[in-house]
């Protein structure tokens, strides 16, 4: 199946300038059921829909679109591959990749994030689920709003198609609260000399494998501190996740397990599925993960770890809040922070979506909102008492 033809001129669904979106899979039924799926929405339209990567380089060529959902395993040119040359053609297009929950699926997956794909999707196995899948759904309309409302901040000049014409503004998929504006953001003192943390938490989401990466690419070498990580991610990719932050950082990182001591200088990550907190034992502290409800539709959350780490740990806590859609965390550094604990969040020009981070910074419990590139020598520079 090509592209649709004239889907652009066809009706606004209800809204002045729905949000753009390319299907690229090689099933055409799957094609059929991701673009019905999209289009129950009525700021989405699905301007093109696409059997491989090639195809979606020419229909990106010609038109403005915010959101691509790319297959991984296509003829003629397979997503991986498409990725770059895709952002090459518009960097601010944003990509999703759909992708198996398997662990193939997910070391791709991996890999297309770090080429470049701005979040991914887990499709069911086969097309009778998708068809029934709402739970995917959502998951999909929920992440293609965000990522087009950031697209389109991104790059709203000079697009394939666009003739150089201003985009409008982003449409109400996840309306801003007014306190959301970035010029609403009010710090917390930091303190003259902050204190040396016992422990490092991070909470991230969308966008925030490459995030994780880059900050925690500075702790390398003489970090004492165990960190713990939140990462909004199914089972088998977490696993992935875990053991590309050890080769990539230096760190060894693996997912929690229950009852397992705290370490020093490790990472521990909240496995897919579960959320992962902190309890006492005897004189020490242990991991605990659970199965409880998922909060802010999440499981593992980052409140959860938040709320444990201010219980345990309090003043002596630095928490950060990177990329990530929605308000996660926000409960939990809030409780952090009363606890005296130290907060501090990615700021939105240098984050994928500025939902999570958003969140606590507009809700005053930062004490520094700061680039992605600064945060790591920030940690850094706490943790060891280094000169700056």
């Amino acid at each position: 199946m090509s592209e649709i033809p004239g889907k652009a001129a066809v009706k606004a669904v209800g809204v002045d300038d729905p949000h753009r979106v390319m299907v690229v899979d090689d099933s055409a039924v799957i094609r059929g059921l991701l673009s019905r799926a999209l289009e129950g929405d009525p700021e989405l339209r699905v301007v093109a829909s696409v059997g491989d990567g090639q195809m979606a380089l020419n229909a990106l060529s010609r038109q403005g679109i915010d959101v691509i959902v790319l297959d991984i395993e296509m003829p003629v040119m397979d997503g991986l591959t498409a990725i770059p040359k895709l952002v090459a053609i518009d960097p601010a297009v944003k990509i999703i990749m759909a992708s198996t929950l398997t662990l193939r699926g997910a070391e791709v997956s991996m890999k297309a994030l770090q080429s470049g794909a701005a979040d991914y999707v887990t499709k069911p196995s086969s097309t009778r689920e998708l068809g029934a899948a709402d739970t995917f759904k959502r998951e999909l309309v929920s992440k293609v709003k965000a990522l087009a409302i950031a697209a389109r901040r991104a790059g709203s000049r000079n697009r394939p198609g666009l003739r150089n014409e201003r985009l409008p503004a982003p449409l109400s998929a996840f309306p801003r609260p007014r306190s959301m504006d970035p010029a609403a953001v009010v710090l917390r003192p930091m303190p003259a000399v902050p204190p040396v943390p016992d422990i490092i938490a991070i909470g991230s989401s969308t966008g925030g494998p490459q995030a994780l990466f880059e900050v925690l690419s500075h702790l390398k070498g003489g970090i004492r501190q165990p960190i713990l990580i939140t990462q909004h991610m199914p089972a088998t990719f977490t696993t992935i996740l875990a053991e590309h932050i050890t080769r990539q950082c230096g760190i060894p990182c693996s997912e929690a397990k229950d009852g397992e001591a705290l370490v020093g200088g490790r990472i521990y990550l909240a496995p897919g599925d579960f959320h992962m907190v902190l309890a006492t034992k005897g004189t020490g502290t242990v991991l605990s993960v659970n199965k409880e409800p998922p909060e802010n539709f999440c499981r593992p959350a980052v409140d959860p770890m938040m709320r444990s780490i201010a219980k345990i740990f309090g003043k002596r806590a630095l928490a950060i809040i990177l990329t990530g859609m929605g308000q996660d965390g926000m409960r939990g550094c809030t409780e952090l922070v009363a606890a005296g604990g130290l907060t501090i969040a990615q700021d939105e020009a240098s984050s994928v979506v500025w939902g999570m981070p958003g969140a606590v910074a507009t809700a005053g419990l930062c004490s520094a909102v700061m680039p992605l590139r600064e945060i790591g020598p920030f940690i850094r520079k706490i943790a060891l008492r280094t000169a700056a």
